[in-house]
């Protein structure tokens, strides 16, 4: 068949996809979609309306430096000020695209990671999205059901990158974040915990853990019993030691569940675009 034959008929209406289900999400899926929003809203768009503008006082430049009756101090005055405001978005905006950047890497790089566990009778999900906040990984296995939080943070140029952990309160090479990650891991195990407890009828083990790739972690073991706070390279061994909690049908029913939502979730989102 060729290309145009087969376009016309991958769009018409008497076809459909061949796809039963839409396909789970990528790691890092949200903040990709958070950044491409951010960068076209307020960064593209400001830069496209300046550069019409800017083209438009040229040409009213071009025509009053040459036979024509013409005004183009209108048409700069706009462009002008257009380009301030565009400079001041794109150094506003710049550092959260950068920051955000950095922590689809980390989302991405960590669920490749956690991708290998699919080997020791592991589910792994990406990117579960809530009510205004999403849960980046979930695993699910012999061990349990496990949230997993990624926090990519840049390390200091010189000294031990190292997080200490005492409780819920977490340092990072000796800063206090604004907002703690380990209570952000508990609310989200929770969620999980509440999700699988409404949809299945059973009541989930699920543990939080959050994890820091690059940096050494320092955790009493008090606080290790509530939330693993971790190196990704660490956390197979931790999932080695513990028992098995869950039979193969109460992970294959929890597996089934998680999925079903994952994908009308998806079907929201699509259908509010």
């Amino acid at each position: 068949m060729n290309a145009p034959d087969y376009t016309k008929q991958q769009n018409s209406p008497d076809t459909r996809s061949p796809l039963r289900d839409k396909p789970l999400r990528n790691p890092g899926q949200s903040i990709r979609e958070q950044r491409f929003d951010l960068f076209y809203d307020k960064l593209l768009a400001p830069m496209l309306v300046v550069l019409m503008f800017g083209w438009y006082a040229v040409m009213e430049w071009w025509r009053y430096f040459f036979p024509s009756s013409a005004n183009p101090w209108f048409f700069t005055a706009i462009a002008v000020v257009g380009a301030i405001y565009a400079v001041f978005q794109a150094r506003k905006v710049w550092p959260r695209i950068k920051a955000m950047k950095l922590a689809e890497e980390g989302e991405k790089a960590v669920g490749q990671f956690l991708e290998r566990l699919r080997h020791e009778g592991y589910y792994v999900f990406h990117d579960i999205v809530g009510q205004d906040f999403n849960v980046d990984h979930v695993i699910i296995g012999p061990a349990g059901v496990f949230t997993v939080e990624t926090k990519t943070w840049k390390k200091p140029k010189q000294g031990k990158p190292e997080i200490r952990v005492e409780g819920e309160t977490l340092t990072a090479g000796g800063r206090t974040p604004d907002r703690s990650p380990v209570v952000q891991a508990k609310a989200q195990a929770n969620w999980i915990k509440g999700l699988l407890s409404d949809s299945t009828g059973k009541k989930y083990p699920v543990r939080p853990v959050v994890l820091f790739p690059g940096w050494f972690i320092e955790a009493d073991r008090e606080s290790r019993k509530a939330v693993w706070v971790l190196e990704p390279k660490a956390l197979p061994a931790f999932l080695a030691q513990e028992k098995e909690l869950l039979p193969p049908e109460d992970i294959k029913l929890a597996n089934f569940h998680l999925s079903r939502f994952v994908r009308e979730q998806e079907r929201i989102i699509e259908a509010s675009k």
